[in-house]
């Protein structure tokens, strides 16, 4: 009996549902809130770096005290400039989310997400100290998936056989590489230097993305997506291969 193969479009259920929520948060913010509500919505949920400089100005313009200190290092990510801005980032969750969630499953996946988030978040602190305009964004946290996902996707028997009609379940379940093989694996290499590049290219301004004037949070995607590759390990639930390789034969 043949295996079934599984669909591309095939998409797990928390990744759906993340598609949601990103997609209703965009869209209540645009057709439903005020422009006043709107500004109340940022500076409770967006990243403010400003918050943690006790010498920045106007820290009584932001709202929401002490738990929007903890909680805007996650809830920044569920907010997006405009439906380009959303759009741009579902194009890059549909992939490495749904590589993720089906190895991951769906607690793990959203554990890692909003670890990874958090990362991106602490990246953009640490290079924007005092900075009053708010940051928003998934990118980061999908810049971790991506990570993540480069782990196992170039091994053999991995998903990208999907690109030939031959991945099923089981490709998403093959042991991962080790993080210094992934750091040696070319094909790694050639991904992280052209995602790398494009990355430098809009963080200079020499590629313009969205609106004019609207700055890229390139540090965080960088954070985001250093702590996917360094934190993959810590969530994922199969063997390694190098630990495979290492145990003991009878």
């Amino acid at each position: 009996m043949t295996q079934r193969s599984e669909p591309i479009f095939n998409v797990p259920p928390v990744v759906l549902a993340t598609i949601a929520t990103l997609l209703i948060a965009h869209a209540v913010r645009m057709l439903v809130l005020t422009d006043a509500q709107d500004e109340w919505v940022l500076l409770t949920f967006a990243f403010i770096p400003a918050r943690y400089d006790p010498a920045a100005d106007d820290l009584r313009a932001l709202y929401g005290g002490f738990g929007a200190d903890l909680w805007s290092f996650f809830s920044y990510a569920f907010l997006h400039a405009d439906w380009l801005h959303v759009g741009l980032n579902l194009a890059w969750l549909l992939p490495f989310g749904t590589a993720l969630a089906r190895r991951f499953g769906a607690w793990r996946y959203t554990a890692f997400m909003l670890v990874v988030a958090a990362a991106g978040a602490f990246a953009h602190l640490i290079t924007h100290l005092g900075a009053m305009v708010p940051m928003i964004g998934a990118s980061a946290a999908i810049s971790g998936a991506m990570a993540a996902a480069l782990r196992f996707v170039f091994q053999n028997g991995g998903p990208l056989g999907l690109w030939r009609g031959e991945a099923n379940n089981a490709a998403y379940r093959v042991p991962a590489s080790s993080l210094a093989a992934t750091l040696r694996d070319p094909r790694f290499l050639i991904f992280l230097g052209t995602w790398m590049g494009l990355n430098l290219l809009v963080g200079l301004g020499t590629v313009s993305i969205g609106e004019e004037g609207q700055e890229i949070a390139w540090q965080a995607h960088i954070g985001g997506f250093v702590a996917g590759l360094l934190l993959f390990d810590a969530f994922d639930p199969l063997i390694p291969q190098h630990a495979i390789e290492s145990e003991p034969t009878a």
